[in-house]
């Protein structure tokens, strides 16, 4: 089970008195296999959020927990992937991805069986061998999330994981994201400036409103996505341009363009 909460939540950098809140008052339940995607303007705490999850950050009140269990400190039911790929370019792909496994402590045959999975899992079986300076950043960031999947995690936490890519490797990256997703169900908290792409990816989006941030709003994507089919389409380009597609697209940037500084997103 992989059930995120955030109850009564909020989140003050600095001093007291002279600190600034990031966050304020935030509820929202993830349940078990679910995949949210969280946008909202520029500095409104979403990475923060995401954070707290993960155990690098504390809230400065209220519960931030993981399966009923709050949570203090990072763990290994819960892996990031980040924005920038943080390989280590002097390891091979599977060295990468065997760097958790390593620290897991398990056999090297039990490791190596886990790798080939999550290999070809990412369609990387051909790479195996090469080093992350030898690939783009597609296959990079490819080899970040293999290498978050192979640790098995309940909850995989991606802070904006397709920003650094070019246009349409994004896209690539999307529709894999998808396929991973349907064959390979985890809770998902993802974080996104991109409307397009939350619409595309997720179950539900949560609408941050400005700083401090509060959840504004939280979209159903899921029950129109099933409703209207999309669950057979494995390609962005197939889904964009459907009415339903462009309704919710429009509502989310609606909410957001009422955000002050929303011209920084």
């Amino acid at each position: 089970m992989g059930s995120i909460q955030f109850e009564k939540v909020e989140k003050v950098f600095g001093t007291a008195g002279s600190g600034v809140k990031v966050l304020e008052d935030i509820n929202l339940k993830i349940a078990d296999q679910e995949f949210v995607a969280i946008v909202g303007p520029s500095g409104c705490g979403k990475t923060t959020c995401l954070r707290m999850v993960a155990g690098f950050e504390a809230p400065s009140a209220g519960i931030v927990s993981v399966n009923g269990k709050v949570v203090t400190e990072p763990g290994p039911d819960r892996a990031v992937v980040f924005q920038q790929f943080a390989l280590f370019p002097w390891k091979t792909v599977t060295e990468n991805i065997d760097f958790g496994l390593r620290n897991k402590n398990l056999p090297a045959d039990q490791r190596a069986g886990l790798i080939a999975s999550a290999l070809k899992l990412m369609s990387l079986e051909t790479h195996a061998d090469a080093f992350p300076h030898q690939l783009s950043g597609g296959m990079q960031q490819r080899v970040a999330i293999a290498r978050a999947y192979v640790l098995d995690p309940e909850v995989l936490l991606m802070d904006e994981p397709f920003g650094a890519l070019d246009a349409q490797t994004r896209v690539v990256m999307q529709e894999e994201l998808v396929r991973l997703a349907r064959r390979n169900p985890r809770t998902v908290l993802f974080i996104t400036h991109a409307v397009d792409e939350a619409v595309y990816l997720a179950d539900r989006v949560a609408i941050m409103s400005r700083r401090p941030g509060r959840i504004k709003e939280v979209l159903d994507i899921k029950s129109v996505r099933q409703s209207e089919n999309w669950d057979g389409h494995a390609r962005i380009e197939d889904v964009m341009d459907l009415e339903s597609f462009v309704h919710l697209r429009t509502h989310i940037w609606k909410s957001l363009r009422e955000e002050k500084g929303f011209r920084n997103v």
